[in-house]
C-alpha cells in the first residue's frame, strides 16, 4: 500500500483538535463559574420577592420553549422510524400524557423560590447548554448533506463566538425579553447549539477521510481535543480566580471565563477554512474528481480509485429507510450514547470545583484539583488512543465500565461515611481514568463506525440522545446532591451509587449487544448487520 499523505493527515488532525477543542472548552468552562453564577444570579433572587416571581415566570416560559424544541425534533425522527400513522399515534401518547404531568409537576407551581425550585433553576443554568446540543446534534444531519461536513463546522465555530460574549455579558447584550438569567440561558443555549454541530459533524468528518488502519486513532484523537479544550479552560479558571477576592469572581471573574472562548472559536473558524470537504460528501455532490483528489492525498494513488468505488456503492442506498438494516444497530447506537451519560461523568466535568469545595477545599485549592481531574483525563485518552485499533473497542469498554463502577460505588460509601479528602479524590481520579480510557473516545470510534451509509443520518439522532442523556444527568445532579432529606440519609452519597449501578449495565450491555468493529471498512460494517 501506498504511503500515506502527511498533509492529508494534518489536514485531518486540525478538524479533531479545533473542532474537539472548542467542544470541550464550552463543556467545561462552566465548570469554575457555577458557584459565581449561582451567587450572582440565584442570590439575588433569594433577597428580592419581585424577581424572583419574575424570574421564576421567565424560567417557566424558558423550559416550555425549550421542551416544544425537542418534542418537535424528536416528532421529526420518530417520522423518519415508523410509518406516519404509528409515529402520530406515539407523538400524541407522548404529548397527552407528558403535557398533563409536566403542567401539573412544573408550570401549575406558585412562584415561590422553594429549595427544589432553586436547585432546578440552578441546575438548567448550568446545563442549559445542552439543550442547544441537542438541537444541533438533530440538525445535525441535514446541515452536513446540504452544506456539508466542513460548512457546518464553520456555522458551529460562528455560534461559539456568539455565545461566548453574550454569555460573558447576558445584562449589556441582552437582546431577548426577560432578565439578565434568561439572556445567559439563551445564550448558553447558542453555544451549545455550536457543540452539538460540532460533536455530529467532527467525527463524521474524520470517519470519513481517516483510512480505516487508523481511524480509530484518528476518531479517538477528536476525544483528546474535547479533554484537551477541557484543561486549558481549567487552567485559564484557575489563573482567572488565583489570588482574586470572593466579590471580584461573582461579579466579574466569570465574564472573564466566558468570554476567553472567543479566542480558540476564532481559531477554529479560520483553520476550518483550509480544510477540504470530505470524499463522501463529492460523491454525494456529484463531485467525484474532488473526491478522488482528497483520497489520493489521503490513501495514495494506487487505493484511492478502490476507495471511490466501494463510496459510490454505498451510496446507491443513500436513501434507506433509518430501520433498513433492523432495529439491532439503531438500539446499540441510542444505548452507547445514552450509558455514556448515565455513567455521570460530566456530573464531575461540571461541578468538580463545587464538589471539591463540599470537601471543604478553599475556591483555589477546588480548581487546582480540577486541573489534576483534567490531567488524569487527558494522559489516559492518549491511552486509549494508543490501545483502541490494537487491543479493540470491546475490551476497552468493559474494562472501563468495571472500574467506573467500583469507583463511583467507592466515591459513594467514601461520603456516606464522611472519609473524604484523599479517598474520595482517588475514587474520583480511578473514575476519570477509565471514563477516559473508554467510553469517552471510544463510543465516539463506535458511533462513527457502527452506521451504514445509507442510514447514516441515525448518528444524529443518536448524538442528539447523548445529549439529552446528558442533560438529565446534569440537571438532576443538583436536585440529588443539594436535597436535604437525601443529605441526612446519605452524606451526598446517593447521586454516586446511582452512577455506579449505571456503569454496571453498561458493561453488560457492551458484552452482550456490541460488535467488535477494529480495522473494518465502513462498507464491511453494512455488511455486518445486513447479515443480521
Amino acid at each position: 500500500m501506498a504511503k500515506l499523505n502527511k498533509n492529508g493527515i494534518v489536514l485531518i488532525t486540525i478538524v479533531a483538535s479545533l473542532g474537539g477543542l472548542l467542544f470541550g472548552y464550552d463543556t467545561a468552562v462552566i465548570s469554575g463559574a457555577v458557584g459565581a453564577l449561582e451567587n450572582y444570579f440565584i442570590g439575588a433572587l433569594e433577597t428580592d420577592k419581585d424577581l424572583a416571581v419574575a424570574a421564576i415566570f421567565q424560567f417557566k416560559v424558558i423550559i416550555s420553549i425549550c421542551v416544544l424544541a425537542l418534542v418537535i425534533l424528536f416528532s421529526s425522527f420518530l417520522l423518519k422510524f415508523f410509518s406516519k400513522s404509528k409515529a402520530y399515534l406515539i407523538i400524541g401518547l407522548f404529548v397527552l400524557i407528558g403535557g398533563a404531568v409536566y403542567y401539573f409537576q412544573f408550570l401549575s407551581l406558585p412562584g415561590v423560590l422553594t429549595e427544589n425550585l432553586k436547585n432546578s433553576i440552578l441546575g438548567f443554568m448550568v446545563s442549559s447548554a445542552l439543550v442547544g446540543c441537542i438541537i444541533g446534534a438533530s440538525l445535525g444531519d441535514n446541515v452536513a448533506n446540504s452544506i456539508g461536513r466542513r460548512n457546518g463546522l464553520l456555522v458551529a465555530a460562528s455560534l461559539f463566538l456568539l455565545s461566548a460574549i453574550g454569555s460573558a455579558y447576558p445584562d449589556s447584550m441582552n437582546i431577548f425579553f426577560g432578565d439578565s438569567l434568561s439572556a445567559f440561558i439563551v445564550y448558553r443555549i447558542i453555544g451549545g447549539m455550536g457543540v452539538g454541530l460540532a460533536s455530529m459533524l467532527a467525527p463524521l468528518y474524520i470517519a470519513e477521510m481517516a483510512p480505516p488502519k487508523i481511524r480509530g486513532k484518528l476518531v479517538s484523537f477528536y476525544q483528546l481535543a474535547i479533554v484537551s479544550g477541557m484543561m486549558v479552560v481549567y487552567f485559564v479558571n484557575y489563573f482567572i480566580v488565583q489570588g482574586q477576592a470572593e466579590m471580584w469572581i461573582n461579579t466579574t471573574g466569570w465574564r472573564y471565563m466566558f468570554l476567553s472562548e472567543g479566542i480558540p472559536a476564532t481559531i477554529f473558524f479560520l483553520a476550518l477554512l483550509l480544510v477540504p470537504k470530505t470524499p463522501r460528501f463529492q460523491v454525494m455532490k456529484g463531485n467525484e474528481k474532488d473526491a478522488l483528489k482528497v483520497l489520493t492525498n489521503l490513501n495514495g494513488p494506487e487505493r484511492a480509485p478502490g476507495v471511490l468505488a466501494e463510496i459510490k456503492k454505498s451510496f446507491g442506498k443513500k436513501k434507506a429507510h433509518w430501520l433498513y438494516f433492523g432495529g439491532t444497530v439503531v438500539i446499540i447506537g441510542l444505548l452507547l450514547s445514552i450509558f455514556q451519560q448515565f455513567v455521570g461523568i460530566n456530573v464531575v466535568l461540571y461541578y468538580a470545583p463545587e464538589i471539591f469545595r463540599g470537601m471543604g477545599m478553599e475556591t483555589d485549592a477546588s480548581m487546582l484539583q480540577t486541573i489534576i481531574v483534567g490531567a488524569i483525563n487527558m494522559i489516559f485518552t492518549v491511552v486509549a488512543i494508543s490501545t483502541v485499533d490494537k487491543f479493540g473497542r470491546k475490551k476497552l469498554m468493559m474494562i472501563g465500565s468495571a472500574v467506573m463502577a467500583l469507583s463511583m460505588i467507592g466515591l459513594g460509601f467514601a461520603l456516606y461515611l464522611e472519609t473524604t479528602g484523599v479517598t474520595a479524590l482517588m475514587f474520583m481520579l480511578f473514575y476519570i481514568a477509565a471514563f477516559a480510557m473508554s467510553w469517552g473516545p471510544v463510543v465516539w470510534v463506535l458511533l462513527s463506525e457502527i452506521f451504514p451509509n445509507s442510514i447514516k443520518g441515525v448518528m444524529a439522532v443518536a448524538v442528539a440522545i447523548q445529549w439529552l442523556a446528558n442533560l438529565l444527568v446534569s440537571w438532576t445532579f443538583p436536585m440529588m446532591n443539594n436535597n436535604s432529606d437525601l443529605i441526612a440519609m446519605f452524606n451526598n452519597g446517593f447521586p454516586y451509587w446511582i452512577y455506579g449501578i449505571m456503569a454496571i449495565l453498561s458493561g453488560l450491555f457492551i458484552w452482550k449487544f456490541v460488535p467488535e468493529t477494529k480495522e473494518k471498512t465502513l462498507e464491511e460494517m453494512e455488511n455486518i448487520w445486513i447479515s443480521k
